[in-house]
Order: C-alpha cells, then structure tokens, then sequence
C-alpha cells in the first residue's frame, strides 16, 4: 500500500482554504497512486481553536466541512482530524477525532485518549477522553489511527521535578494488543529548539518496543504565539527512514513494503539550532501578519541588537517593502547608534525616518517641573523617553497602517528591563523567547555569508541609552551569567538553591529571582510572544500576579 503524508499549512477558522487545501492534497495522492493519504490533528479547522469549540455552529460547520472532504475519497481513503460530537449524555460535548473517509464518507471517527492539560495545551477543557480502542481494516491492512499525544506515554523528564509516566493508561499497549500492520499519528506538535531530539525519540521508541511502522504526519505554520515546525517523519523499530520538511509545506508517498526492513537515515536532527530558531521566527511573523490580513510592520531602530536581528528577521518575512523603521535618538544616544541604525536600513533597502526625541522629551520635563521641583532625576525621566518612542510607534501605526513590532529579549522581559507603554509596546513580541545570549548567535548566524548588521552593532556594550553612559551591566549582571540562571529557574525550574549550588554567586541568583518573580505583572501586560522554547513567557507559563512566593 502507498501511504502519502500532507504536512500542511492551516490556518484556525478558514475553512474554505483549508478544505480547499486538503481537496487538493487528495487529488494529488490519487494521481501518484496512493491507497491512503494522511493530515494532521483537527486540521480541517486549524490547530488550536481554542474557545471557538465552545461555539456550536463552529462545530457544526466542522461537520459539515468533514463531510465535504470524504465526498472527495473515491479510489483513496483519508485520515483528518477534526472534532467530533460526543453522543454520550455524560462527559464534554467533543472528543478530538481522527475521521477515516473511503467510499465518498467516513467510515470510521477514532478518539484521541491522552489529552495533554501542560505548558500551552488544554485539551480537557473541551474534550472527552477516548476509552475505546479498535483498529481500521483498509486494503487487507489493520491501520492503528492515534493522535498526538497518544504516543506520548511516557515521556522524557526534563527537570528534576516531574514524572515520565503522567496518565493511567497506555492507548500503545491497547492498540499492540489488536495486532496492526502499522501506525499512523496525526499531530499537531509545536516547535521547541529543544524538543525535536525528544520527539524522534518519543516515535522511534514506539516503532521499536512494539515493532511496529510509525507514520507521523505534523502540522506546519504558526497560530499567534505557537510555532508548528512540521517534520512529519516515517519511522520502523531501526530508527528515522525518511524526514520531512522542516518550516514549509510537504507532501510525500512511503510504499508500506519497503519501510518495514528500510534503513534507518543516520542524518542529526538538529545541525545548526540557530538556523532553525531563525527559520521558525521567520515563519512566525511571516504567519502572523498573512493569517490576520496584516500588510506592513514597523519597529523602533536604536542601533541595539535586539531592534537589528528583529528587523532582519521581519524583512526576511514580509519583504523590505513591507517594514518600515523610525529611529528616534535623544541627548543619550551615541553617534554609533544612528549611524549603525541607518547603514543596516540601508543594507536592508527599507524605508526609514529619524525623529529626534530631545525636543519632546524637553517639553515633558518642563510640564511636571512644579510638580518634580526639588527632586533628583530617576527611572522616572527613563521611562518617559522609552513612552515617547512608544507613542511615536503608535502614532506611525495608527497614521499608515503599520503593525508595531516588539524588540525586547527574553532576558529583558524575564527581570523586567523595560518600560511598559514603551519598548514593550507592540502586535507582536519577536524575541520575547529569546535570551539575549541566543540573539548574538542570531546575530552571528544572520552575518553568516555577508556583513548584513553593522558589526559595531554587535560588538558594543548592550545598553538601552537612556541616561549618560548607561550600560546593561549596571543594572543586570552579565548576559552570559544571568541567561544561564534564568533558563535554571524558567524552563528547568529549578530553586535558588539548586542554582547555587551549580556555582552561581548565591546573592545574584536570589536577586535575579526576586526580579522574575516581582515583574509578572509587566509580562501579563506585553503582546503574544513568538514560542521557540519549552516554556515561553505567555499562556504556556501562569504564575500569580499576586503573591509572595
């Protein structure tokens, strides 16, 4: 049996485009003579709708949608995911479905059983838990239909809290039990630079413990903060026999005969995890901006690296028509940072303007004069520069229809090194989930062929030049010992202590902490957040806004 594999990019609610897309994706299966052809987890109305499952007409338009790709299988079968109506007088109103179509109508709807409620799922808030396990008999094969996490059991631990086995039951050992020729995982897996290692490892396990064919079908593109990196993979008990493309829609046709004995494709995974950090990001603007009817973005250029690898990155997604950037220097500003500002929009061919900020900034200090007399300059007069540039931002936004991009780094949002209304103004956070450490090497990855960002703009010391030789390292401890303690207390979740205790001052780990912990409420305030980790700061990590822990 030839099986084709869709990897698409969906887009949550368009159902005409993603019908559309599917349609045509069987067509082509058809043509190249294969028996099945696969798509992701609920792709007929995009991965995830969150709340929109709670709306019944959004269901029932599913319904109808499901019914009108089966329509389409005549001489091939389908597998689609897509929610299902659970009949049952007890439980949620939907299970998260496979719909296997043939004959020009379903034939069978197969329920996900492990419904993930960490990080940035929250599958059990709409749907039910499939208890019943059966097989699909197609062309004298018994297919085993899972879904995503089904084949997530047991699991890595990646912090020194936590369990490899989180749920009761194993939908594996179930299935193995029917004796199925092979089976298929239909998913909808976000990208994480860390996990990818985790998710071969998770599918080449299952191939080998219970000797049988995986075929994994992932979806691509990005929904808001959530990236989906593709990479659909066919895996036998040997290991990985082929790999699908990483960031870009694909579509290939695995003959069932030769996968079982194939060999397994010794190629790494991940050979350069900048470069797919940078492709992700890419992907996530890119999408963010098409899937909402965005037409053109703009950012705040100060001659800093964080502004210039965003910048980068934008262009490289909407194309220097499209960006725009305002460079707004004041009394602190260095002459390096204009010029570098202006030599990288101009290595980029986009249009930008300067606006001096020392005027307005001047005509602020004079309104709160009485008010302030007597006392000395502070944070106060920071951030009120930072707000100018914001409105300005906004101001350009609002005029001419630019979207504001955000600049700021995950090590500044993490000890809240920023001006809410300010630099933290805009649609959407770029490297929000991108440690300062990580944006050099963007830098770096960026430069790899040709100088395309000043090189004085990555040399210099970071600063956000709002008081006469200010540096980073006056309020933070250097980048290369705060990023480490914060991935420690962030992803690896680990405490004071423990970081100590790997040789951090303990002083500068209880402080750094102190800082997470204390700006919470500047985080719950910023735009969505490009997700490249395994806990991004956004829906996939909800801290208290008020506490004392």
């Amino acid at each position: 049996m030839k099986i084709a594999l869709a990897q698409l990019n969906y887009t949550i609610g368009a159902f005409d485009e993603n019908v559309e897309k599917i349609i045509r994706a069987i067509r082509q299966a058809r043509q190249e003579k294969a028996a099945l052809v696969v798509f992701s987890e609920l792709a007929v109305c995009g991965y995830p709708p969150h709340d929109l499952l709670e709306y019944k007409h959004f269901v029932d338009e599913c319904s109808v949608r499901i019914n009108q790709i089966a329509a389409e299988c005549h001489g091939i079968a389908a597998i689609v995911g897509g929610p299902s109506v659970n009949q049952n007088p007890l439980g949620k109103n939907l299970f998260n479905s496979a719909y296997f179509m043939a004959n020009g109508a379903v034939q069978q709807v197969i329920h996900k059983t492990l419904l993930p409620t960490y990080d940035i799922f929250d599958e059990y808030r709409y749907f039910e838990q499939n208890t019943e396990f059966k097989l699909v008999n197609y062309k004298g094969c018994n297919i085993a239909i899972t879904i995503c996490e089904d084949l997530w059991y047991k699991q890595p631990i990646l912090t020194g809290y936590g369990k490899d086995r989180m749920y009761s039951v194993c939908p594996m050992d179930k299935i193995a039990a029917l004796c199925p020729d092979f089976v298929v995982n239909i998913a909808a897996s976000p990208f994480s630079h860390m996990q990818e290692e985790i998710k071969t490892e998770i599918l080449t396990e299952n191939a080998a413990n219970y000797r049988l064919p995986v075929y994994y079908i992932n979806q691509v593109g990005a929904h808001t903060d959530l990236i989906f990196d593709g990479g659909s993979m066919v895996v036998n008990p040997e290991g990985v026999v082929s790999r699908m493309k990483f960031f870009e829609e694909d579509f290939e046709v695995f003959e069932t005969t030769e996968i079982f004995n194939a060999p397994s494709v010794k190629k790494p995974v991940t050979e350069n995890v900048t470069g797919r950090i940078h492709d992700a990001l890419v992907m996530g603007i890119r999408d963010y901006f098409h899937k909402s009817g965005l037409k053109s973005g703009i950012l705040g250029l100060s001659g800093g690296i964080d502004s210039a690898v965003t910048l980068v990155l934008a262009v490289r997604a909407l194309g220097g028509t499209n960006m725009r950037a305002l460079l707004m220097p004041s009394q602190y500003s260095s002459d390096h940072s204009v010029s570098d500002a202006v030599a990288l929009a101009k290595n980029l061919g986009i249009r930008y303007d300067i606006l001096d900020i020392r005027e307005i900034f001047r005509e602020y200090t004079i309104s709160l004069g009485n008010i302030f007399r007597g006392l000395p300059e502070d944070i106060t007069e920071e951030n009120i520069q930072a707000r100018v540039r914001g409105n300005l931002l906004m101001a350009l936004s609002n005029k001419f229809g630019n979207t504001v991009l955000n600049t700021s780094n995950k090590s500044e949002a993490a000890v809240g090194y920023g001006t809410l209304y300010g630099d933290m103004n805009g649609g959407l956070s770029v490297l929000g989930d991108v440690y300062k450490t990580d944006v050099y090497s963007l830098a770096a990855y960026i430069n790899k062929d040709k100088e395309i960002i000043p090189n004085h703009t990555i040399t210099k010391p970071p600063s956000a030049e709002l008081r006469p030789d200010q540096k980073d390292s006056d309020s933070l401890p250097e980048y290369n010992i705060l990023d480490p303690i914060l991935f420690s207390y962030i992803e690896m979740k680990k405490s004071a202590e423990e970081i100590s205790a790997m040789g951090y001052d303990a002083e500068i780990v209880r402080k750094v902490i102190r800082m997470v912990n204390y700006n919470e409420y500047k985080r719950y305030q910023t735009p969505p957040v490009l997700r490249i980790s395994t806990k991004a700061f956004g829906s996939g990590r909800k801290m208290p806004l008020v506490g004392r822990y």
